[in-house]
């Protein structure tokens, strides 16, 4: 075994933080490595969720009493906290969403179906997840628009190159996901926005993989709209964050209608409240919020810098140890990753192998992680995927490789 080489800030051990990571599964010890699809939750985010139902539960912006009034200045809290979390410039820039699915239909459905037309052109990549796909597809069929793809390279970098000639004055959106969440490939974005931005196109980031991973500095990318995931940042499910520019987000047209996104309504006509709350309609999931500011403050607390190092280390670790094993190939190999490691051993499919390491207790993913136009430019119909957060350590990843032997012995396709 190659041991790894060793830093402070490569032994970060969190995983006494998650409650659920001291239960056994299978009578195992659990080896959880599929944080792109979802992360754990911390203590004090299950905490934080208990409290506000035992202390605090009210509706907002509604009420005179004491508890609608509290209620409301953690929700308004928690915005502050996502502004500073992403340094937007303004807290008006951040919308509450149900996730970053729900973030990028917003976007599709109000900027693009105001800003779009026949022969437009909307600029995507080949890494992207369908949740910045099919939106788009649905907008474009209403529209007219065009969609042209950025190709992928055979190590799962973007070409880059293509990307520039794609670019044109008809291109009027660019969506780009910030990290692969099948590869792991960590794309320009800053660049890609730059270039963008040349020929007059809006820029959506797609940030679902890296915010957990990485510090985003929204104004420092200059990106038009960036969204992500409450989950995936050992926060509540259905949560999510819209961010965007003021003035864009400033002249878009409501989405949904309801409550506490109206100025004043008649039978006549409605008016309409000034952003953020114009993309809030009805009674949003005010704990969900709050908890996931508390979510940020924890990533905060541990230190994404930290956090970054340690991921890497493991990283490169997993890559060198499955890089030792025969009939494993692996799928994506860009220069700069972030956290995910895809791979395909040979003649054992993606969802036996992912069946099979469970039984040790090894929870990975397995299929197509919601790219298949991303497997289909590799002619495969999936991988199998182990993802990495803060509280998996060199233990986990030789778990994994420990497994992965077993499985090889039990298909009778390993040397050993």
């Amino acid at each position: 075994m190659v041991e790894p080489v060793t830093t402070p800030a490569m032994q970060l051990d969190r995983r006494a933080d998650f409650p659920i990571l001291a239960q056994p599964v299978r009578g195992q010890r659990l080896v959880y490595l599929d944080n792109g699809a979802t992360t754990q939750k911390p203590a004090v985010v299950i905490q934080a969720e208990k409290d506000f139902y035992e202390k605090s539960n009210a509706n907002i912006h509604r009420g005179v009493h004491w508890l609608s009034q509290h209620a409301t200045d953690l929700y308004d809290q928690a915005r502050v906290t996502t502004q500073q979390f992403l340094n937007a410039r303004r807290v008006e820039e951040i919308v509450f969403t149900a996730g970053t699915t729900d973030s990028i239909n917003l976007v599709a459905y109000t900027w693009g179906l105001d800003n779009l037309k026949a022969g437009d052109e909307i600029v995507l990549t080949g890494l992207e997840h369908h949740s910045n796909i099919v939106p788009w597809q649905l907008v474009a069929q209403r529209t007219g628009a065009v969609i042209k793809v950025v190709p992928v390279l055979d190590n799962g970098e973007l070409d880059l190159d293509a990307y520039q000639q794609l670019l044109s004055e008809k291109t009027k959106l660019v969506g780009i996901v910030h990290v692969s969440n099948a590869l792991g490939t960590v794309n320009p974005v800053a660049e890609m926005t730059r270039l963008a931005h040349q020929v007059g196109a809006k820029v959506l980031i797609d940030g679902a993989q890296a915010v957990a991973h990485t510090v985003v500095d929204v104004q420092a990318l200059d990106c038009d709209f960036y969204v992500f995931s409450g989950h995936k940042i050992y926060g509540p499910t259905g949560t999510g964050v819209l961010y965007a520019k003021y003035d864009i987000l400033d002249a878009m047209s409501p989405w949904r209608g309801g409550g506490d996104m109206i100025h004043t309504v008649s039978f006549e006509g409605s008016t309409y409240a000034p952003v953020p709350q114009r993309f809030e309609a009805g009674t949003p999931n005010i704990a969900g919020v709050i908890v996931l500011a508390e979510a940020l403050r924890y990533v905060q607390s541990v230190g994404l810098a930290q956090i970054a190092a340690h991921e890497d280390a493991l990283l490169r670790y997993a890559t060198e140890q499955l890089q030792q094993l025969k009939g494993i190939t692996l799928v994506g190999t860009a220069a700069q990753k972030a956290g995910v490691l895809s791979f395909l051993v040979d003649d054992i499919h993606p969802h036996d192998l992912g069946t099979i390491l469970d039984m040790d207790g090894v929870a990975i993913r397995a299929g197509h992680h919601c790219a298949m136009p991303l497997m289909t430019r590799f002619g495969i119909p999936g991988t199998a995927r182990a993802s990495f957060a803060l509280y998996n350590s060199f233990d986990d990843v030789d778990a994994l490789v420990t497994s992965l032997k077993k499985a090889q012995k039990l298909f009778g396709v390993s040397d050993e």
